[in-house]
């Protein structure tokens, strides 16, 4: 440990684990220790900026061993940009870190002691897969919020959105819109709720065909939004409900419904009690 102000100390740490949300825990004499980042094995120093009882918060300051899974982020606006966390490492050991994440949190708040985990699904492209993003103006400036801020950052073209919706910001950039929030989205159509990935939720998506018995009687599907699972799988049974507080959305899928379908407007809890 180096420094001697209590709020600005200067800790070399080793990163033991990685967080949800992305960043790295290390130990300074027992206590949990955030860094924003990081890669689990590396050694790194870091500076303290909020301590707590329990654990505290630092930014990075230097790295002094090197994961060989660290990479380049190839968005010029990581680090400054608060959407995205995993960049500095490869796509690969990203996966594995979510894997291990959500076997955890099966664990710890879901109290399975012996989890039954499927391999991730990777992502076809790790960049340029987004469908939709919602970016904010505010005195000129267009783009996403800050790291840790309520400031926004200018961005002219993020890359893990689709070319299609990166075009949309341009045009919205070159407009000078007033103040507010805008969500560009690749496709037209109702603004309903969709997957933001399409090929991952596609890949869901037969994964679920796959386990589904076929002959079944009722297919309910919760929070359906137009219909995406529940159309895809009306061979599998006999009736399909859909269920979403979204009138929007349960409007889009009575748009093509036949007549095994029927899609409900209003909560979930409450229609599944009636």
């Amino acid at each position: 440990m180096r420094g001697d102000h209590p709020s600005l100390r200067i800790v070399d740490l080793k990163i033991r684990d990685i967080a949800f949300g992305g960043k790295g825990v290390g130990r300074d004499n027992s206590k949990a220790v955030f860094v924003p980042f990081t890669i689990e094995g590396e050694l790194v120093t870091a500076k303290i900026v909020r301590e707590k009882k329990q654990f505290a918060e630092s930014e990075l300051v230097d790295v002094r061993e090197r994961s060989p899974d660290r990479v380049e982020p190839p968005c010029p606006y990581f680090g400054r940009c608060g959407g995205c966390a995993y960049q500095h490492i490869n796509y690969e050991h990203q996966l594995g870190i979510k894997w291990r994440q959500v076997r955890d949190i099966l664990q710890r708040i879901g109290k399975l002691k012996e989890v039954p985990m499927r391999p991730i699904i990777p992502s076809p492209e790790p960049y340029g897969y987004r469908n939709r993003i919602t970016v904010h103006a505010q005195d000129g400036v267009v783009g996403f919020f800050r790291r840790d801020s309520n400031r926004l950052i200018d961005i002219a073209r993020c890359p893990i959105s689709r070319d299609e919706v990166n075009r949309a910001l341009m045009e919205l950039r070159a407009q000078h819109v007033r103040d507010g929030h805008y969500t560009l989205r690749a496709a037209s159509g109702p603004p309903v709720f969709s997957q933001t990935n399409d090929a991952v939720a596609h890949a869901l998506r037969d994964l679920i065909r796959q386990f589904m018995p076929a002959n079944q009687e009722l297919l309910i599907d919760a929070y359906c939004g137009r219909g995406f699972f529940a159309k895809t799988l009306l061979d599998k049974c006999k009736r399909a409900i859909g269920i979403d507080w979204d009138k929007f959305a349960i409007e889009a899928a009575r748009e093509n419904a036949t007549t095994k379908e029927t899609y409900i407007a209003g909560d979930v809890d409450l229609e599944l009690g009636r």
